[in-house]
């Protein structure tokens, strides 16, 4: 499966965004979908990952209770909504997904282009 990361821009801190990853082809279902980020300097961490039916859901430490991970299989579609953002929030997000739930991790693969968050304080 394809994606394709959007939504990101440049947002005041205590904003919101929304991400959006859009898959191609008629197996998304059969995806664990993730949203990862990384900033110049660091390395690229999960934010956030869905299962299959969308029943499970993982979220950071850091994001916790601030984003919100969802996912429309109907519309090949897994979102991130993002509220009360911060600076330290600020990294290009990538959305990746693995058949196995638990292998949604930060391991090689061909991550994209991925779309730019920027809060600014």
């Amino acid at each position: 499966v394809q994606l394709q990361a959007s939504g990101g821009g440049l947002v005041q801190a205590g904003g919101s965004l929304r991400l959006t990853c859009a898959a191609s082809g008629r197996t998304f279902s059969l995806y664990a979908m993730g949203w990862f980020r990384q900033a110049p300097g660091e390395e690229r961490e999960l934010v956030a990952k869905i299962s299959r039916s969308g029943g499970t859901t993982y979220y950071a430490d850091s994001v916790k209770g601030r984003f919100t991970i969802s996912r429309d299989n109907a519309k090949n579609t897994v979102y991130l909504q993002m509220n009360s953002l911060k600076p330290e929030d600020t990294a290009v997000y990538y959305c990746a997904g693995d058949k196995d739930y638990t292998k949604v991790t930060t391991r090689d693969r061909d991550w994209g282009q991925g779309t730019q968050v920027t809060v600014s304080s």
